[in-house]
């Protein structure tokens, strides 16, 4: 078999200044969205926030309103259905003619479980949010994007779980998040061959300790087709449970401030940075170590790191 030539990096135009640009975020009522509307807001672009929570959209865009003077619009949208983030696109389209930057940042978690013990709903739901939900926004908006002639950027938010290394419990999550994070190589590569002028970014959330989003409540928002269909075998776990359990272990675990990783956006997009994430130097060293112990014939996971219970 013949190894494929490895593409040259995207020569994209970069987007340094966000003044004036028209961003659409989408997962955008709290959480990482919110901080990246805020983040996009304060450096002057024009902002579409999506979010399938509508009472919290319209609570987040009218204080980012108040607080940054900026121009935000709020389109309730639920990614996971094509026909939606297509009105969602036109819509768009239809008040601003153009997107600059789409944020795919939309995402779910489900509960932790052994594998053997998830249920086919499980999957069906993950998936169609983490990951139909990103295809989705790329078939939507990317054809439009390139027929526009600009330059324009696409940021997929993965994970460490799905990109570095998994945390076994995790295990329907930590797979869908490499689904997104093979998904947004291979669209990078299609654009720079195609020599598109939008560049692409894999957002990888991680930092100095937990993301304390709505990620760990997302069950509030599974529709009721897509319910397990049997009794989940461990209790629901959530930032403060577990920073409660770590400290009667006499552990400190720190949170992640979530402005920091939305400033951190902003600067790799300026930079034309492919892979976007905190700490990088680690995750290097961890995917190191994982070549090696792959390379080996063993399994890279088979000491990988684990928050949650099963």
């Amino acid at each position: 078999m013949t190894a494929t030539p490895i593409p040259a990096p995207s020569l994209a135009p970069r987007i340094t200044d966000f003044a004036g640009k028209v961003v659409v975020i989408t997962g955008g009522a709290a959480g990482i969205g919110r901080a990246l509307g805020e983040a996009f807001a304060r450096a002057g672009a024009v902002l579409v926030l999506s979010d399938i929570e509508k009472n919290a959209l319209d609570a987040t865009v009218a204080a980012l309103r108040e607080a940054t003077g900026a121009e935000i619009g709020g389109v309730v949208a639920d990614v996971s259905d094509a026909d939606s983030v297509e009105a969602l696109t036109e819509e768009v389209f239809r008040l601003h003619g153009r997107t600059h930057v789409l944020v795919n940042n939309a995402g779910v978690g489900p509960p932790s479980a052994k594998v053997w013990e998830t249920t086919p709903n499980d999957w069906r739901w993950t998936f169609g949010v983490n990951v139909h939900g990103v295809a989705n926004g790329v078939r939507s908006f990317v054809p439009r994007m390139i027929a526009s002639g600009e330059p324009g950027h696409v940021v997929n938010t993965s994970s460490g779980d799905g990109a570095v290394a998994p945390m076994p419990s995790a295990s329907v999550y930590a797979a869908s998040k490499a689904a997104v994070s093979i998904l947004t190589e291979c669209l990078g590569a299609q654009l720079a061959q195609e020599g598109h002028p939008i560049a692409v970014s894999l957002f990888l959330p991680s930092g100095k300790g937990l993301l304390d989003t709505g990620l760990w409540t997302s069950d509030r928002n599974r529709p009721a087709e897509l319910a397990r269909e049997k009794p989940r075998t461990t209790p629901a776990m959530t930032v403060a449970t577990l920073v409660e359990s770590a400290a009667k272990a006499g552990t400190e675990i720190p949170i992640q401030p979530l402005e920091e990783l939305a400033d951190d956006v902003l600067r790799g997009i300026r930079a034309g940075e492919y892979c976007i994430m905190l700490g990088r130097d680690g995750a290097t060293a961890t995917l190191r170590e994982r070549a090696e112990r792959f390379g080996a014939g063993q399994n890279p996971t088979a000491t990988g790191h684990n928050l949650l219970p099963v």
